[in-house]
C-alpha cells in the first residue's frame, strides 16, 4: 500500500474492522517511513457485467462514476456519503444478482433516479435533468410535476 503522504510502500495496520454490511474491511495504517496515518478499504472484488453505453461502446462498471455523479446530484444538499454509497452498493447488488453480462447504461440511469428521489428529490431532479437531457423548460416542468402525483392512486399531493 503506497502512503499517500510520502509514496512509501511499507506501512503496518493499526487497526481493522468489518464495514456495517460486512462486505468492506476499514483499515488503519501508519507509514514506516513518515508515521503518517490513512484508511484503507478492502471489498471482495466481484465480477459486473459489462456496461453498454449510448453509443455502442462497453466498458467496465465503474462505482466511482455512479459516485461521481450522485455527488453532483447531492452537491449542497443533505444526503451525506454513507447514502449515496448505500445507493450505489445496492445497485451493485442488483446487477451482480441479475446474473447478466452485459448491461445498458440506461438501466443503470434509471435505478439511480429511482434510488435518488426516495432519497432527496431536489437531487433527483438535478440527475434526472442531466441523465434524461432535457431540451427544454417544458420537458423539465413535466418531470417536476410528476413529484407531485401519487403512484398508488394517481392523486396529486401537495409539495412539502
Amino acid at each position: 500500500m503506497k502512503c499517500p503522504f510520502c509514496t512509501h510502500t511499507e506501512d503496518k495496520v493499526i487497526d481493522s474492522r468489518l464495514g456495517k454490511d460486512g462486505d468492506v474491511i476499514r483499515r488503519r495504517r501508519e507509514c514506516l517511513k513518515c508515521e503518517g496515518r490513512f484508511t484503507s478499504y478492502e471489498r471482495i472484488e466481484e465480477i459486473l457485467p459489462l456496461v453498454i453505453k449510448k453509443d455502442g461502446r462497453r466498458e467496465p462498471f465503474d462505482r466511482q462514476k455512479i459516485l461521481h455523479g450522485l455527488e453532483k446530484a447531492c452537491e449542497k444538499r443533505p444526503v451525506g456519503i454513507e447514502a449515496r454509497e448505500a445507493l450505489v452498493a445496492k445497485i451493485e447488488k442488483k446487477l451482480q444478482e441479475s446474473g447478466e453480462k452485459e448491461i445498458p447504461s440506461s438501466r443503470i440511469g434509471e435505478e439511480i433516479m429511482t434510488g435518488l428521489k426516495g432519497v432527496d428529490e431536489v437531487a433527483y431532479v438535478r440527475f434526472a435533468s442531466v441523465y434524461r437531457q432535457f431540451k427544454d423548460i417544458k420537458e423539465f416542468m413535466e418531470e417536476i410535476k410528476a413529484l407531485f402525483y401519487d403512484k398508488k392512486d394517481g392523486k396529486k399531493i401537495l409539495p412539502r
